[in-house]
Formats: C-alpha cells, sequence, structure tokens
C-alpha cells in the first residue's frame, strides 16, 4: 500500500482541484492510502482532506501579496502547522499541483522537501514556478523569465501587488529554492509548457506529459432542455466557457464578434461575473460560474461550436469537455490549446486573429456540427478519458518509488 499526499490550492472545485480529487479516487480504490492538502475554499468530493491555514490566514497572505509582491512568501505559520501534520502523516510520495495561491509559504515547504528526501511529482498547470511574479507571459511577449525576472509589465495581474515590484528578488528566491531536490519530477499536461519548463530554471528536472482527463461518463451528448428553456431553438449556438473571464481568455473577443453576428446565432459564455452579465450585447447571453458538471455537458452538448479564443493557456479542460460531448473546437494557436485537435475534431487559427475566426465559425455552421460530433467523442474517448490519464500518474508513482507499475 502507498501511502500518497497531494498538495494544491484547491480541493475538488476548478480544473486542478478536480485533477486532484480524480487521483485521490482512483488511488483509493486500488486499496492505497491518499490525502488531498489544500488551502482555499470548501473541499468536494474527497473523504480524507488536510485543510491548511484558515479562511484569514488567505486574507493575511493576500495582504501581503497586494503590498509587498511576495506571493508564495506567506503564511509561515500555516506552513509550519502543515508540515508538522506532514511529519505525522508521513506519505511515501507528495504529489505538488498549485503551490500558488495564497495559502503556503514556498520556502518553507522546500525546505522540508530537501530535508525530507521523499520522491516528489510535481504537476505545473502554469508558469509561475519558473518567473518572479505572473503565472503566463507569453501573451505580452515577454521573455525575462529566460534569463532574471525584473520590471514585470504584469504586476497588476495575478498575483497582483499595487505597490511594489519585487519580480527580480522573487525570481532569485525560487531559483535558490526550488532547485536542488532530490528525486523530483516534473509533469506538464503540454508539450508546450513542457518547452518552457526546459529552458527555464527547472530545465534540469525530468520532464514528462501528462495530458488532462475528464469524466466521459458525465461529459457525453446529453439532449436536456438547455435550448428551449433559454428560449435558444433554432438558434445557432458558440460557446464559451471559462472559470475566469480575465483578458488572456478572450473576452473582448467575444464581444467583437457578436458585433458579426446573424439574426439566428447566438453567443453563450459560461462564467461571467454578474458584472459582466450585465454589460453583454443582446445576442450574447452569459451565465455565471457553474459547479455542476452535468449542466456544464448539457450545455455543451446543446452547443454547435465551442470556441476558445484564449491569449495563452496550458492544455485547457474546456477543449477536452467540449470534444466530449461531441462538439467542435476552435481555438488560437496558443499555449497547449491546439495539442487537443486534429482536422476531423476541430481548428485552429492565428492568436488574434478575428477574420479567420469568424470565417471557421461560417465553415463549421456550413458544413454542419453533426459532420463532427463522432470523430470529437472518438478522440476524447482515446486520448482523454480521465481513468487512463490518472493511470499514468499512478505508474509515475510507482517508477519513483523504485518499484513496476503493476504494483501499484
Amino acid at each position: 500500500m502507498v501511502n500518497l499526499l497531494q498538495i494544491n490550492s484547491v480541493c475538488g472545485i476548478g480544473s486542478t482541484g478536480r485533477i486532484a480529487t480524480d487521483i485521490h479516487a482512483l488511488a483509493v480504490s486500488r486499496g492505497h492510502c491518499s490525502t488531498v492538502a489544500f488551502g482555499r475554499g470548501p473541499a468536494k468530493n474527497c473523504d480524507r482532506i488536510l485543510p491548511i491555514g484558515s479562511r484569514s490566514d488567505v486574507l493575511a497572505h493576500g495582504l501581503w501579496t497586494r503590498l509587498f509582491d511576495a506571493h508564495g512568501f506567506g503564511s509561515r505559520k500555516a506552513t509550519r502547522n502543515f508540515l508538522a501534520a506532514v511529519d505525522d502523516l508521513n506519505p511515501d510520495i507528495i504529489h505538488l499541483h498549485n503551490i500558488h495561491g495564497y495559502y503556503l509559504h514556498v520556502g518553507l515547504l522546500f525546505d522540508y522537501l530537501k530535508r525530507a528526501g521523499k520522491p516528489v511529482v510535481w504537476t505545473l498547470h502554469d508558469c509561475w514556478p519558473f518567473t518572479g511574479h505572473c503565472a503566463y507571459f507569453d501573451f505580452i511577449g515577454c521573455e525575462r523569465w529566460k534569463t532574471e525576472c525584473h520590471h514585470c509589465p504584469l504586476k497588476s495581474e495575478y498575483p497582483a501587488s499595487l505597490l511594489l515590484d519585487c519580480s527580480r528578488n522573487n525570481y532569485r528566491r525560487k531559483r535558490h529554492l526550488f532547485k536542488g531536490v532530490e528525486n523530483l519530477i516534473l509533469v506538464t499536461p503540454s508539450l508546450w509548457l513542457a518547452d518552457l519548463v526546459k529552458a527555464s530554471f527547472l530545465g534540469d528536472y525530468p520532464v514528462t506529459t501528462i495530458n488532462n482527463g475528464i469524466d466521459l461518463n458525465t461529459f457525453r451528448a446529453l439532449p436536456g432542455r438547455f435550448r428551449q428553456d433559454r428560449g435558444l431553438d433554432g438558434k445557432f449556438i458558440i460557446l464559451g466557457v471559462a472559470s475566469n473571464w480575465a483578458a488572456r481568455k478572450g473576452y473582448s473577443h467575444f464581444l467583437e464578434l457578436s458585433k458579426n453576428l446573424k439574426s439566428d446565432e447566438r453567443i453563450i459564455m459560461v462564467g461571467v461575473t454578474q458584472e459582466q452579465q450585465s454589460k453583454l450585447p443582446t445576442n450574447i447571453l452569459g451565465i455565471t460560474r457553474t459547479n455542476n458538471a452535468v449542466e456544464l455537458a448539457e450545455i455543451y452538448a446543446n452547443s454547435d461550436v465551442f470556441v476558445n479564443p484564449t491569449l495563452e493557456d496550458n492544455f485547457p479542460t474546456t477543449n477536452l469537455e467540449a470534444l466530449a460531448c461531441g462538439t467542435p473546437v476552435i481555438t488560437y494557436a496558443s499555449g497547449g490549446s491546439p495539442e487537443c485537435l486534429d482536422e476531423r475534431t476541430g481548428f485552429v487559427v492565428a492568436r488574434g486573429d478575428l477574420t479567420a475566426l469568424g470565417a471557421t465559425i461560417a465553415l463549421v455552421r456550413a458544413r454542419g456540427k453533426a459532420a463532427y460530433s463522432e470523430d470529437c467523442r472518438q478522440r476524447a474517448e482515446g486520448k482523454f478519458d480521465r481513468n487512463n490519464r490518472f493511470e499514468d500518474y499512478l505508474d509515475l508513482y510507482q517508477q519513483r518509488l523504485g518499484g513496476p507499475a503493476a504494483g501499484l
């Protein structure tokens, strides 16, 4: 029996939180001991959790970040208490996910990992581990991370600092802390991120790619009453889904697309805030964020095309969910987003090319969704079944523990 500890900012919510709990469920089903440690929000779909700190700790860390641009270097007491609990838990292997998110002191964490000497798997869900501030940078063309961050052009973006720019010092501290952990392997969900990691100060570690997976029993072609209930019968539906419609996700691009829609076309944007919802034009239906996967699957399945105008992303699970529901995907050639597609399941257009995006939507409409649906579902079943992808993690754990994969 293996004793597994996963560490993530959230548990059972959001894409990374669901990945952690899905891995947990698979490990437990094999008779192993598994715990998910997390720092924020409620825990869902997990029977063995280890909370890190409290809501007040998160708020204090957030204030520390806003004032001093020292994200990841707050939460000292919460982290010390957590690491004491880890000693009691005595896991065989530690799997890191997002270690940013206002809940951990990464210096204390990595000092512990170096002392403990346990095998560590670290899944990078974005670029924060090798920058001095930001989680993404490619969409503005910044390359400071390759040498040394300074004068960060994204200081006001997550994790936002309102006053100081400490990106140079943060970069140096991370480089010192994150290097030199024995028996650590990095995992990236996309080849795009793997290439960035290899060019960063983390490039001395081995890097492997394991794509994200989704629940194919939930995300499938569900008929439902979404169209009828929303008054969308007879409309061609262009869908966009995001957990946070920041500028990087292409929010403004949907607004531009809406200016050229035909009278029988509608855009659906899932994940908007109430403020964003109130400002959308009449031909865009805004739906606030939902953690109800069945409801979301029904929206995917009742849409004609899924459009992901992200300006930078790692390996978005929204693309996979759309494919599993039989809906073709159009995305920009940015980040790892195109990696989930082939010529039968969707299209990739140049980043920011709204003319090409509109023309490709028209192409899908002319051909009809039915021409793509079966291939979309087959691709999801062949490559993105969460059971298979998380089996890859169990195999990786056993490799790090020095035994045969079949043993786990």
